[in-house]
C-alpha cells in the first residue's frame, strides 16, 4: 500500500489543528492510501512548546517522511515545519501534491 506522509500545520490553534490533520488522515485512507500523520501520534506525548520535544518531534517526522512514497500537503498556510518537510521530500525526489482545506487538488503550485 502507497504510504502518504500528511503535512498540515500545528502550531497556532493546536486541538482545532490536531481535527483537521485527522481529518486529513481520513481523506487518505479513503482515497486507498496509507496515512501517516505524525503531529496527530506525537502530540499525545511529545509538547510542542517546549523546544527540545520539539526538536525531537521533527527528527522524527524526517524518519517517517523518508519512509513514505508521497508527500501531501493540506491547507493554504505552509509552517516552517512543512517547510522542512517538503524541502526533503523535493531533495528525495518523492512525489508532493497539494490540496485546500477542503480536500481538493491545487494544480497551480
Amino acid at each position: 500500500m502507497t504510504k502518504v506522509y500528511v503535512a498540515s500545520p500545528l502550531r497556532g490553534n493546536i486541538k482545532a489543528n490536531i481535527s483537521k490533520a485527522q481529518w486529513y488522515a481520513r481523506f487518505v485512507m479513503e482515497v486507498g492510501y496509507l496515512p501517516i500523520a505524525p503531529h496527530i501520534y506525537f502530540t499525545q506525548f511529545l509538547r510542542d512548546y517546549i523546544p527540545e520535544e520539539r526538536d525531537k518531534a521533527l527528527e522524527m517526522n524526517r524518519e517517517l517522511l523518508a519512509w513514505c512514497d508521497q508527500l501531501w500537503v493540506f491547507g493554504s498556510f505552509i509552517s516552517e515545519g512543512m517547510r522542512q518537510e517538503i524541502n526533503f521530500a523535493k531533495e528525495a525526489g518523492m512525489t508532493i501534491r497539494y490540496f485546500t482545506e477542503e480536500l481538493e487538488e491545487k494544480h497551480d503550485i
